[in-house]
This record gives C-alpha cells, sequence and structure tokens, in this order.
C-alpha cells in the first residue's frame, strides 16, 4: 500500500493526472499511513523519528520528492531497513542552470543596472559608477562541490568556455579533470575565482564552510553564487561584506525563509535574490513526479534503487 503525504498544492505540482494513475497501478494508494508500506513524502513532512515510526510498522520506503532529505530521516529509520529515495537528480539540470544564469548575470553586472534604473537612477551615471564588466570565456569560476547540480554546472561553464575551478575533498584530481575542472584547496579555489558558486552538501562538516576568514579571501569585486544551502556560509559574515559593497552575490536560499521584510538583504543593490525556487521549473516538477514513480516500481518489482540515499551516502549527498 502506498501513502501520500502531501499538500493538495504538491500533490498537483508533482502527480498530475496522467502520473497519479500510473501511481495508483501499482498498488493501492490509501489516506491513512498505519498500513502503508512506501510513503511518499515533501516539503513540511515530519522526521520520521522513532515515534512517529512506532505508527507506521509495515513502512518499508520513504520516496521523498524533494532533494535533501536530512531533515526527515533519523537513526531509527535505517537501524528498521526502511529505504530512502529522492530526487535530487531530477532537480540538477534547473538548479544548475540557475546558477548559470546566476553567473552571468552577476559577471555583467544586470542586477546592479537593473536596481539602478527601477530606482530611478541616472542612466549615465549608472554606466560610469559600474564595475568592469567580464566575460564568462575565460573567466576563473569556482564550484563547490562536485554534486550533482555542481557536475550539472560544470558542465554549462565547460560549453561556455570558463576556467573551472572545483574543491571537493572526495574526489580525485583525475576525477576533477574528467569533469573539466582543476581541484585546488578551497583556500586556492577563493583566492582565485572571480565567481564562486556553491554545490555542496548541508552536512556537519559543511556548517559555515565559507566564514568571516574565508569571504575575505575572495578578491575585491569577486561574487557568490548560491542555490544549495545557506547553512554553508555564516550569513553574518556575508552581510558585512555585502553592506560594504566589495562583494557581490546571487542568493536563492536563506537562513530563514520566507525572508523577512525587513532583511537588509533586500536593501542592497549589489545583491540579486530569488525565494528558493533555483528547481522551480515545470520539468523539473514532472522530472521529480516521474522519478519518485519509477522508484516505487522498482521496488515493488524487487529491483534496486536508482537513487537511494544510505545513511553513510546522506552525508554527502546534495
Amino acid at each position: 500500500m502506498i501513502a501520500v503525504d502531501l499538500s493538495p498544492e504538491l500533490r498537483e505540482m508533482f502527480m498530475p493526472a496522467p502520473l497519479w494513475a500510473r501511481l495508483e497501478s501499482l498498488d493501492e494508494v490509501v489516506s491513512g499511513l498505519r498500513d502503508a508500506e512506501v510513503l511518499v513524502t515533501g516539503w513540511g513532512a515530519p522526521r520520521l523519528d522513532a515515534a512517529l515510526l512506532a505508527e507506521l510498522p509495515r513502512l518499508r520506503l520513504v520516496a521523498h520528492t524533494g532533494a535533501a532529505v536530512g531533515f526527515l530521516v533519523s537513526d531509527e529509520l535505517f537501524a528498521r531497513g526502511i529505504k530512502v529515495t529522492q530526487t535530487g537528480a531530477a532537480m540538477a539540470p534547473a538548479v544548475a542552470e540557475a546558477a548559470l544564469t546566476f553567473t552571468l548575470s552577476l559577471l555583467h553586472q544586470t542586477h546592479r543596472f537593473s536596481w539602478g534604473l527601477h530606482g530611478g537612477g541616472d542612466w549615465h551615471e549608472l554606466i560610469a559608477a559600474a564595475r568592469p564588466r567580464v566575460e564568462l570565456r575565460g573567466c576563473v569560476v569556482g564550484v563547490v562541490g562536485a554534486s550533482r547540480t555542481g557536475r550539472a554546472y560544470l558542465e554549462l561553464l565547460r560549453a561556455l568556455g570558463a576556467v573551472p575551478l572545483l574543491s571537493d575533498p572526495l574526489i580525485s584530481h583525475g576525477e576533477a579533470e574528467a569533469l573539466g575542472a582543476s581541484l585546488v584547496p578551497l583556500d586556492e579555489l577563493l583566492t582565485r575565482s572571480q565567481v564562486v558558486a556553491l554545490h555542496a552538501p548541508a552536512i556537519p562538516a559543511t556548517r559555515h564552510l565559507l566564514g568571516r576568514r574565508e569571504l575575505a579571501l575572495m578578491a575585491d569585486g569577486a561574487a557568490l553564487v548560491n542555490t544549495a544551502r545557506s547553512w554553508l556560509v555564516d550569513s553574518a559574515a556575508l552581510l558585512d561584506e555585502l553592506t560594504s559593497g566589495r562583494l557581490d552575490a546571487a542568493l536563492d536560499v536563506f537562513d530563514e525563509e520566507p525572508l523577512p521584510p525587513d532583511s537588509p538583504l533586500r536593501g542592497l543593490p549589489n545583491v540579486l535574490l530569488t525565494p528558493h525556487q533555483a528547481a522551480g521549473t515545470m520539468q523539473a516538477r514532472q522530472r521529480q513526479g516521474e522519478l519518485v514513480v519509477e522508484e516505487i516500481a522498482r521496488f515493488l518489482r524487487g529491483e534496486p534503487l536508482r537513487h537511494e540515499i544510505t545513511k553513510d551516502a546522506l552525508r554527502w549527498t546534495a
């Protein structure tokens, strides 16, 4: 039996009628959770801790419609042998394109020009005051994390002639070279890059990976792109750098979401902001729903899952 723990809005987004029919063809879809062997979850789902799992005695698979599952899973879940799958692979192309869009906007100072014109700024003064614009071709771009989105972003950078640097403790120089990037320590990446794009996982080891010291290594006029998690950056330190005007940034993720109306970030002309929607394309949402249904079908047939997240893998997946 399959239980779908999604709001009506999320269900409509991920499971349009044809896909819902496919799900129902796999097994009975039930409204209650107690008899469910498969549970489909989404954003805002409660943590599957020991207390909640006690009410789900038959549960064998959690199919999450998002990418990050750290908030959802628990040691007790894995101890019970319950499998977990997620849809990060379906979201990676959209997030990579958004990160590329941010990168190009920052390099060409589109965000500052747009802010100035919307605010009634003088045409000629805006041009005269603008920082030098930089083309992506030949530009050094630092990629922090060779996750699915990081690899998809690297593919786009290579196609447009950028010079990518990569920092990731889990891959070799040969693997980085195969991705078209030079593997370097994080400090070197921050020092050399015109744009730094974050694609690392939110795990204990990456908490404030970019703190005050690391941000200070970035060159004057450099830019930060974060479509991953705000967890990766010391937000107070970043705000200080952005308020000074030394760095630019494009941010899709924040410590507090929705971003408060009085957030200082909203008043900075050097910051491009989006409301955590980097993965929100129609195609990505369709792929996410299809991936969930395909994974459930494999599980019910006794086949290996293609997007399983194990307890060990969870520490490194983004």
